[in-house]
């Protein structure tokens, strides 16, 4: 998303195979890549809060878990993406309800 800050976007397993390690094993690919590429935080918005917890990363209450150099760059970015991130005011309303969570590594 950012030179420091990755996301997790559309994560899926089949009903079928929930429950047997898949998301984790997904989800713990996408973090050590991340760790790979020298990023600080994930981050990802979601439904599914509980699953997302299990894999270390808690809810983000607000824009205080960035530093303010990151902020500010984040600020001139023209995706839409990041704006949701940021919770700015120019984009669409939170109305699916979903969590924006992060994980520091």
């Amino acid at each position: 998303m950012w030179q420091n800050i990755a996301e997790i976007r559309t994560l899926a397993a089949a009903p079928a195979a929930r429950g047997r390690g898949v998301g984790h094993a997904l989800v713990a690919a996408l973090v050590e890549r991340a760790r790979q590429l020298g990023v600080a935080s994930v981050f990802c918005l979601t439904f599914e809060v509980d699953f997302f917890r299990r894999q270390g990363f808690r809810v983000m209450e607000n824009q205080d878990q960035i530093d303010s150099k990151t902020f500010m760059e984040l600020l001139r970015s023209h995706d839409e993406g990041v704006a949701e991130f940021l919770d700015l005011a120019r984009v669409k309303p939170n109305t699916l309800g979903n969590t924006r969570m992060i994980l520091e590594i």
